[in-house]
């Protein structure tokens, strides 16, 4: 008897344990689409730098909140964040 108790016990617990798996799975997923759906690396004010990551709006910048962002532009050919290198190279001179 006390047997039958401790497997229906552990069935019980492996079936919670998968359902919260399952759960977090789906949530997971919920997440990752919701945060796909972010526009700022497409924008054309989005600066590709962690100091200041959008010119605009600098304090919703890359978080759920820009999702509905009125000033989105999309990103043209002649962009900040379309350039390779936005660094000034210094002519010779050592910063040591």
């Amino acid at each position: 008897m006390l047997a039958i108790f401790f497997i229906c016990l552990w069935v019980s617990m492996v079936i919670g344990f998968a359902c919260s798996v399952v759960l977090a799975f789906k949530q997971g997923a919920a997440q990752v689409k919701r945060m796909h759906q972010i526009p700022c690396d497409r924008c054309d004010f989005f600066t590709n730098d962690y100091r200041l990551k959008c010119t605009v709006n600098p304090m919703i910048a890359c978080s759920e909140e820009a999702i509905t962002c009125r000033d989105f532009e999309p990103k043209t050919a002649y962009s900040n964040a379309a350039r390779k290198c936005q660094r000034k190279k210094c002519d010779g001179i050592s910063l040591n």
